[in-house]
C-alpha cells in the first residue's frame, strides 16, 4: 500500500521561482519520511492483499447498537492450539465458565478427531450438562466417516450445530487438494448433503439441528468463488424461514486490514441469495494485530455473529478476543449480553483450562491495565474521582448512577470486579497525584495539594534510593513515620514535643487562652498562650521554648460520618524558617489542629 505524502506533494507544487527564492530563518528539517532507508528485507517475496470493488460502502457510517450473536470456539479451536491440550476436568471448567458467562452458541470439539474429544461432548450431553437455552456445536470435514463419527456425538442433545468446512483459498486448491474450483465445490456440496443424511438417520426429533458450513480461508479465496461456494451449500441446505444456515466466513489467516475484511463481508452479505435466512458469522485470526477491528468491522458490514476465544486464545497469533470485543460494547454503553463482572475469576479460570498466562496488559482483564504508574495520569484519576463523587452529590445520586467520566480509565474498574486499591500504583515515575489517592483511597486522608507535593518528594526520594514499586502499605508506613509519630509508643515517638491534653478558656475580649500539658525535650511541662483562637495561642505557647511558628495555611475535614467521626487537620507552618506541614487525627477538631502544629513542629526539629 502506497501512502500519499502531503509534504511530498507539496513539495512538488513549487514553481521554480519560489525554488530560487532566498530562505530565511533556520533550514526546515528534513521531512521525517526522507531519512527512512530500505530494510534489506525481502519483501519481494510477498503481494498485497486485493482491494474489493465496492465504491458505494456503506459500512463505514453504520454504529454497533446492540450485541452480536457469539459463538466460543475456546474448547475447539482454542484447545487445539494449546502447547497442553485440556483434560477433561479442564474442558469441562471451561464449558461450565461459558455458560456461567451466559455464551448460548459453544463449539464444544472436533469429534471425529478423537476419543478425547468424542467423550467429553457425550459427556456433557449425558450428564445434563447443557441448559435448554445453550446449542452445542462440533467441527467436521468433509469426509463421510468422518461426518458420521460426528453426528454419532451428538444423540441426545437438545440443540446441536453441526459445522462443516473445506478450504476454498486458490493455494489450497494448487497445493494441498490439487484441484479445481469445481472439484473444490463439489466437496463441499457432498459433505452438507452427507451431513443432512446422518443427522436424519441418527438424531432423534429431541434434537434441534443446525448446520455451519464455512469457506476455510476466506480471506485469500475469490469473492464470487466464495459466493458460489456458499450459493452451492444453500441450494442443498434449502434455508427458509424457521430454517437458518450459518455461513462462517473465517479470516483463517489474517491477510488485510480491517477495512478491507469489511469489504468483503459488504459484498457477501448484498450478495447472498437468501440473505434473510442465512446468519453471517465472523471468525477472524490475529495474524496481523487486527482481529478486534476486523470483527467489529466486519460487523458494521453486515455479519450476524462473532467466533473467538476468551482473551484471544488460539491457533498462531490466536482467535479474535471476546474479552475484549464484550468490553468494547460495554465501554460504549452496550449491553454485550455477556458477564463480565467477575474479570479475575475468568482470566483465573481461562489460565488453568488453557495453562497459558494472560498478559498483564490484555485490554480490561490485565492485572495491570487499571493501574496507573505515571504522576500525570495519577493526578488526572485522582481528580477526576473527586470530580465524579462531588458531581453525584450535586445530583442527588450515586457515583454508580451518573455517566462515567474518569481520566485514564475507560470503564469502573468495581463494574468488573476490581477494587480501587490497584488503580493507582507508585513508582518512581509516580507524582503527587497517585499517592494522594492512595492515601485518600485508603485511609480517608485529602491532602492539600502542597502537602502533596510535599509528601511524593520524601516518596520519590525512597523509590530513588531502594528502586521498584512502593506499595499501598508502604505508603502509608512512611507517612505515618513522617508526620503521625505515636506518643504513646516508645518505638514511634520521635521530636521535641508530645501534647497530652489541653484546655482553652475564652474571655470577654474573645481572646482564648490555651493550657496544654505536654513533654518537652523528654520533660514534663506546661505550655500557655494566648490568641485569637487556639492555634494561635499555641504558636505564642511554643515561643517559651524557642520555637518561633506562624501560621500559613489550615484547612481540615471530617474522615467519616456519625457521633465516633474523626477530624483530620493539616496545618503548613514556617518554623525557623523552614516551611513544614503537620496532620493531627482525632475525636476533636481542636486537639486535631493542635496535634498537626507539633507534627510540623516536631518534623522541622527533627
Amino acid at each position: 500500500m502506497t501512502a500519499v505524502n502531503p509534504a511530498a506533494n507539496a513539495a512538488e507544487s513549487v514553481n521554480a521561482d519560489d525554488a530560487a527564492a532566498p530562505v530565511n530563518g533556520p533550514t526546515p528539517v528534513t521531512n521525517a519520511t526522507q531519512l527512512q532507508k530500505p530494510s534489506g528485507m525481502p519483501v519481494h517475496k510477498y503481494r498485497g492483499y486485493e482491494a474489493v470493488d465496492i465504491s458505494d460502502r456503506t459500512w463505514p457510517d453504520n454504529r454497533i447498537t446492540r450485541a452480536p450473536r457469539w459463538l466460543s470456539t475456546d474448547l475447539r479451536d482454542g484447545n487445539q492450539a494449546l502447547i497442553d491440550p485440556m483434560s477433561p476436568a479442564r474442558k469441562r471448567e471451561m464449558f461450565d465458565l461459558l455458560v456461567r458467562m451466559g455464551y448460548k452458541e459453544i463449539e464444544v470439539g472436533f469429534p471425529s478427531s478423537g476419543e478425547t474429544d468424542f467423550a467429553f461432548v457425550r459427556s456433557i450431553i449425558e450428564e445434563g450438562a447443557i441448559p435448554e437455552d445453550v446449542t452445542i456445536s462440533v467441527l467436521t470435514q468433509a469426509r463421510e466417516e468422518l461426518i458420521e463419527r460426528t453426528v454419532e456425538s451428538l444423540v441426545g442433545a437438545r440443540r446441536a450445530t453441526v459445522h462443516l468446512y473445506n478450504a476454498t483459498a486458490p493455494t489450497f486448491r494448487r497445493v494441498v487438494f490439487r484441484g479445481s474450483k469445481e472439484q473444490v465445490k463439489q466437496i463441499a456440496v457432498d459433505g452438507t448433503r452427507l451431513v443432512m443424511e446422518y443427522a436424519d438417520k441418527i438424531l432423534g426429533d429431541e434434537t434441534i439441528f443446525g448446520y455451519q458450513y464455512s469457506p476455510e480461508i476466506f480471506t485469500d479465496t475469490e469473492l464470487d468463488f466464495a459466493l458460489e461456494v456458499c450459493e452451492a451449500v444453500c441450494d442443498v441446505w434449502q434455508p427458509e424461514e424457521g430454517r437458518e444456515i450459518i455461513l462462517n466466513l473465517p479470516a483463517t489467516v489474517e491477510r488485510s486490514t480491517p477495512s478491507t475484511h469489511a469489504d468483503r463481508f459488504e459484498w457477501m452479505s448484498r450478495n447472498l441469495s437468501r440473505r434473510e435466512h442465512v446468519c453471517l458469522s465472523v471468525h477472524p485470526h490475529n495474524d496481523r494485530g487486527t482481529a478486534v477491528a476486523a470483527a467489529e468491522l466486519a460487523i458494521m458490514a453486515g455479519a450476524d455473529r462473532i467466533e473467538g476465544c476468551l482473551f484471544g486464545q488460539g491457533e498462531r497469533t490466536g482467535n479474535v478476543d471476546l474479552v475484549t470485543l464484550g468490553m468494547n460494547l460495554f465501554s460504549q454503553g452496550v449491553d454485550p449480553q455477556i458477564d463480565f463482572s467477575q474479570i479475575d475469576e475468568i482470566r483465573r479460570t481461562s489460565e488453568y483450562c488453557n495453562q497459558m498466562e494472560v498478559h498483564p496488559r490484555h485490554p480490561y482483564a490485565g492485572d495491570l491495565v487499571y493501574t496507573a504508574f505515571s504522576g500525570s495520569h495519577q493526578d488526572a484519576i485522582k481528580k477526576g474521582f473527586d470530580a465524579m463523587e462531588a458531581d453525584a452529590a450535586s445530583q442527588g445520586k450515586t457515583v454508580d448512577d451518573i455517566e462515567w467520566a474518569v481520566p485514564y480509565l475507560p470503564i469502573d474498574p468495581k463494574d468488573v470486579g476490581r477494587s480501587y486499591e490497584a488503580v493507582i500504583r507508585v513508582n518512581s515515575q509516580s507524582g503527587k497525584g497517585g499517592i494522594a489517592y492512595v492515601l485518600k483511597n485508603d485511609h480517608k486522608l485529602d491532602l492539600p495539594r502542597r502537602m502533596q507535593i510535599e509528601f511524593s518528594r520524601i516518596i520519590q526520594a525512597k523509590t530513588d534510593a531502594e528502586g521498584g514499586e512502593v506499595t499501598p502499605n508502604q505508603i502509608w508506613s512512611t507517612f505515618q513515620d513522617e508526620y503521625l509519630p505515636n506518643p504513646d509508643n516508645a518505638a514511634s515517638r520521635w521530636g521535641r514535643v508530645q501534647i497530652r491534653s489541653g484546655q482553652t478558656t475564652t474571655d470577654t475580649d474573645g481572646k482564648d487562652t490555651l493550657t496544654v500539658q505536654a513533654t518537652v525535650d523528654g520533660s514534663d511541662t506546661v505550655l500557655t498562650g494566648t490568641g485569637n483562637g487556639p492555634i494561635s495561642a499555641f504558636f505564642e505557647a511554643l515561643q517559651a521554648i524557642g520555637i518561633d511558628a506562624r501560621l500559613l495555611d489550615y484547612t481540615e475535614h471530617t474522615m467519616s460520618e456519625g457521633a465516633s467521626a474523626q477530624a483530620a487537620s493539616y496545618i503548613e507552618c514556617a518554623i525557623d524558617g523552614k516551611v513544614m506541614w503537620g496532620i493531627g487525627i482525632d475525636a476533636n477538631t481542636t486537639r486535631a489542629s493542635l496535634k498537626a502544629v507539633v507534627s510540623a513542629v516536631n518534623r522541622a526539629t527533627r
